[in-house]
């Protein structure tokens, strides 16, 4: 039996590091991967919808993975998010992540032509056959890729020994408890939900505002773990108001967190990559504001 122990607790989404020209900067994603590991994160998540995938080449998400590993080898666990709108590209991510060591890779469904369940299976199952010696995991995101998983999908997947789990970003927190109960682990994906997916099994979470306030995620999954449920539910509301006024901004909710993360003394990675709207002047208030949140409810609880 596998020891899939290492993969519970917080792993933030990594953000896309971008220099002033908008291209990847090497420098930017290595001082990001060791901010991130400094704040004790279990893990990270790199190449996902946080990382701005579906706008970036193929030699771009290489290059990023590259420079994470170069920083968080051996110190962290890494998943890395490999799917592509085709299965060549994809299978050359998997390929790439499999020599760099990551410890498990990633995939969504195909998106625009919506493939049938044997179709998703194939589709994953040959990225998998790209990297044999390294942990699968399904991302599973219906209100993006349009296409859910399924209970009967995940058992065909399970057949396949390098399935071990979903990230599931679907809302409903029964659908973790039905992936669990196929026999899969389970990251919980909305942060709005932190702790509802971790009371309803999940090993941990992975997600997109986790970067900009890791020291909050962390307490919740600590707090969890003691059965503390009460003050965990305390912060997780505080977190979603947070997430609330992020999402009031004129910009993309990831050039906010960018912003907040040069506010709060975090490294300085860029904005957001066009078609995303960059951060607008009308939304430094709110950047402010949310930061200072953010610091006075790590004051109070971490």
């Amino acid at each position: 039996m596998k020891d899939l122990s290492k993969y519970q607790g917080i792993f933030p989404a990594f953000y896309a590091c971008y220099d002033e020209q908008g291209a990847i900067s090497p420098e930017r994603v290595r001082a990001l991967t060791e901010y991130l590991i400094g704040k004790g994160v279990t893990g990270l998540y790199v190449g996902g919808s946080s990382g701005e995938c579906i706008y970036q080449s193929v030699a771009e998400r290489k290059l990023l993975l590259e420079n994470v590993m170069e920083v968080a080898r051996g110190r962290i666990v890494i998943i890395a998010h490999v799917a592509c709108n085709n299965t060549a590209d994809s299978m050359e991510l998997a390929a790439h992540a499999e020599s760099l060591g990551v410890d498990a890779i990633a995939a969504i469904p195909p998106i625009y032509f919506h493939l049938p369940p044997y179709g998703m299976a194939k589709y994953w199952n040959d990225i998998s056959s790209a990297a044999p010696n390294t942990d699968f995991i399904i991302y599973n995101i219906p209100q993006l890729a349009g296409v859910a998983l399924s209970s009967a999908l995940l058992r065909e997947m399970l057949k396949n020994p390098r399935v071990i789990g979903v990230k599931n970003s679907s809302m409903p927190v029964q659908d973790i408890e039905m992936w669990r109960d196929e026999g899969a682990i389970v990251f919980n994906g909305p942060d709005e939900q932190l702790l509802s997916g971790l009371v309803a099994g999940a090993v941990g979470g992975i997600g997109g505002t986790y970067g900009a306030m890791p020291e909050l995620y962390l307490k919740i999954f600590e707090l969890v773990r003691n059965n503390e449920i009460a003050r965990a539910r305390e912060i997780q509301d505080e977190c979603c108001h947070v997430i609330y006024q992020m999402c009031s901004c004129r910009g993309n909710m990831y050039a906010v967190i960018k912003g907040i993360l040069r506010e709060n003394g975090g490294p300085d990675i860029g904005s957001v990559r066009a078609p995303l709207y960059e951060l607008q002047p009308e939304d430094g208030e709110t950047v402010r504001a949310c930061a200072a949140r953010i610091r006075e409810l790590i004051a109070k609880y971490c």
